[in-house]
């Protein structure tokens, strides 16, 4: 099934391309500006030396970064899935350059950053006025350390009322790990076409109790040198649950972060006793929302 309709997301598509002043930070690798699937779109970056085009398909950093911008904000129409052109978008790229290709792969190897960098990387993006933050990410060291630093940028997050969405990674692993340990966060597993749990995902009871599922096997979206491939891995996923809050955040752009989150969980599932987590049903959400309103 395709990814929009496996997610319910066409619906609010019809209705919105997105509000400017949901402001989206993505947190990723660089990404090639002069691709044609980002003309037209409102991306910015944190400083101005994060604005050289990186064209070589062979940066593995890059890559990665253009092909979450293309689940985004590429235009609609193409080959990505352009879920909200409309919002603006702060690129904050926080992977090196000259990532090994072992390290992100079409296999679903998720990109690390150590927690430092992403704990400094998330309060810029929100002092740059970010309401929403996609990491697809994982930790570059030990995934059982609960890090002090990280926990006071999550908690500044909600005390900005910021909403997180994180990639669950790609160990398939049962369990907890730091980087999504915090109850404000919502972590994203990987499903296949058929709304299967995709086996390299991680799950476990935290994920199961307030994260959700979505598409990220085989996934199309932008590549550098205005080309396109497809992907896998729980990296690919969390953007289709960061799309659709922006969606629905710009259709309800009173509500609290809070309320948007209530929704998107619920959406999913009402009750939450499983280790798998329920699929993101963005159309739910938005009858939810309005029913509220």
């Amino acid at each position: 099934m395709d990814a929009l309709k496996q997610t319910r997301l066409e619906t609010l598509m019809s209705l919105s391309t997105g509000h400017p002043k949901i402001t989206i930070g993505l947190i990723d690798g660089p990404m090639d500006f002069s691709h044609p699937a980002f003309e037209g779109s409102k991306i910015r970056t944190i400083k101005k030396s994060q604005l050289a085009a990186c064209k070589d398909a062979s940066n593995i950093a890059c890559s990665h970064g253009t092909f979450i911008a293309g689940i985004l904000c590429s235009k609609r129409g193409l080959a990505a899935p352009a879920i909200c052109p409309g919002c603006e978008i702060i690129l904050n790229p926080i992977f090196n350059h000259d990532i090994d290709d072992e390290k992100i792969s079409g296999a679903g190897i998720t990109p690390s950053t150590t927690p430092e960098k992403l704990s400094d990387a998330i309060i810029e993006t929100i002092n740059a006025g970010a309401r929403l933050i996609n990491l697809s990410l994982g930790l570059s060291s030990s995934t059982l350390v609960a890090y002090d630093r990280l926990q006071q940028a999550y908690d500044y997050a909600v005390q900005k009322g910021v909403i997180i969405v994180v990639a669950a990674g790609n160990q398939g692993n049962i369990g907890n790990t730091s980087i999504i340990s915090h109850q404000w966060l919502i972590p994203v597993s990987a499903c296949d076409e058929n709304g299967q749990l995709d086996a390299m995902s991680n799950f476990g009871p935290s994920i199961g109790r307030r994260g959700l599922m979505a598409p990220g096997v085989n996934v199309k979206s932008a590549y550098p040198e205005g080309r396109y491939t497809r992907m896998s891995g729980t990296s690919f996923a969390a953007p289709f649950v960061t799309g659709g809050i922006a969606l629905l955040w710009s259709m309800f752009t009173n509500n609290t972060a809070a309320s948007i989150i209530y929704s998107v969980i619920n959406a999913a599932s009402s009750r939450r006793r499983s280790i798998l987590p329920p699929l993101f049903n963005a159309e739910t959400a938005w009858n939810l929302l309005r029913n509220e309103s």
